[in-house]
């Protein structure tokens, strides 16, 4: 069994090496480009020239989901120099292998056409992933507690069309997988906890006057989602997403970012499509999926400011609550968050982040979370 184990991690890190090289090539990134901007035909537009940074680094970080990680990252910034109405576009793509043994592979994007006539974004992402799950309620038991083993795969894509300056209506898809699931326990069985798949179809209305997508300064964000899932069995989705950010200050570089976020579901989704409270977006300071339930609110705010050289700080907080009916909200079902993080400027041109933040909650939850770009 031990040489059989051997073999395995030889494999493994035989094939991260692989992916690595991949990911920090810049063909690679540039052909990431090109299928993305290929979603339309621009051919009867005016000629266009882009602007592509790619900035390759090694991936190191932290969460409580995965513990400490290590992989390559590729973080890349696409503009149209002709035009100086279109954001700056940007895109991932992602490798890693985390201390709780867990393969991740992750790439996704945000893409301004020109003018942004029309916009797209997305996810594709894939992972071999051991993870713990504590049942449905806003008060599970730690003793509820399960370890279970699981392979996923996610695919997104929403695609936009402007309405008017920063204002844009849209459609999008996603599929969801999570198969291979296995655990063992003879204390807790949770007949929800099994292979499941949903196909999504949304219908979405977005308003996004924000400088810039990863570290936005100033400006609001407004975002309505309906979405309409076909799984086991039927069910739907709706959530409002609403920000605003305010810089002030010397050279405006203090910023107060508020959110406000709120997600319902009805009807019976597979269990990790659930409202989840925490992660590294939504309430810094719970491991994401310790908490679920058919509806999630939440309200944060974060202050950031500048420090010495590149760096800078950051203070931020709120409060959530989630539960499964209005009637049945009771004390256990708000959940406080409170923390503080550090910033280094690593991208000057586009002024992206690496954040590292510190974060507390209720019934002893904390995270650590070491990640490119803010929150949100």
């Amino acid at each position: 069994m031990k040489k059989k184990k051997n073999a395995i991690d030889s494999q493994l890190i035989l094939t991260l090496e692989k992916a690595m090289k991949i990911i920090f090539h810049k063909k690679f990134t540039r052909l990431l480009i090109l299928l993305i901007g290929v979603t339309f035909n621009t051919s009867g537009q005016e000629k266009t020239e882009w602007k592509i940074s790619v900035l390759p680094v090694p991936s190191i970080g932290y969460s409580p989901e995965t513990k400490t990680y290590l992989g390559a990252v590729t973080l890349f910034t696409i503009s149209n120099v002709n035009d100086s109405l279109t954001r700056t576009s940007n895109a991932k793509t992602e490798l890693n292998y985390t201390w709780n043994k867990q393969i991740i592979f992750e790439t996704g994007w945000n893409y301004f056409l020109p003018l942004e006539k029309w916009f797209t974004r997305g996810i594709i992402h894939y992972s071999k992933y051991p993870d713990q799950y504590y049942g449905i309620g806003p008060d599970t038991p730690d003793a509820g507690e399960i370890n279970f083993q699981s392979n996923r795969f996610v695919f997104e894509l929403d695609v936009f069309r402007q309405i008017k300056k920063n204002m844009f209506w849209g459609f999008g898809v996603n599929y969801n997988s999570f198969d291979n699931i296995d655990y063992q326990t003879d204390i807790v069985f949770y007949p929800e906890l099994k292979n499941e798949n949903n196909l999504g179809l949304n219908v979405l209305l977005l308003a996004d006057s924000r400088d810039n997508i990863l570290t936005p300064a100033h400006g609001r964000f407004f975002e309505f989602s309906n979405s309409f899932n076909f799984s086991s069995s039927f069910y739907y989705k709706t959530s409002v997403d609403c920000r605003r950010y305010f810089n002030f200050g010397n050279a405006n570089k203090h910023i107060f970012a508020g959110r406000f976020y709120h997600e319902s579901i009805f009807g019976n989704p597979p269990f990790y499509d659930f409202s989840m409270i925490g992660g590294d977006k939504y309430a810094r300071g719970y491991y994401l999926g310790r908490f679920r339930d058919s509806n999630f609110s939440t309200a944060q705010m974060e202050y950031r400011s500048p420090l010495v050289w590149r760096f800078g700080l950051a203070t931020f907080g709120g409060l959530s609550v989630i539960f499964d009916k209005a009637q049945s909200i009771v004390n256990n079902s708000f959940k406080p968050n409170a923390g503080f993080g550090l910033r280094f400027l690593v991208d000057k041109n586009e002024g992206t982040n690496l954040r590292i933040d510190y974060a507390v909650g209720a019934q002893k939850q904390s995270g650590f979370y070491i990640s490119f770009g803010e929150s949100f």
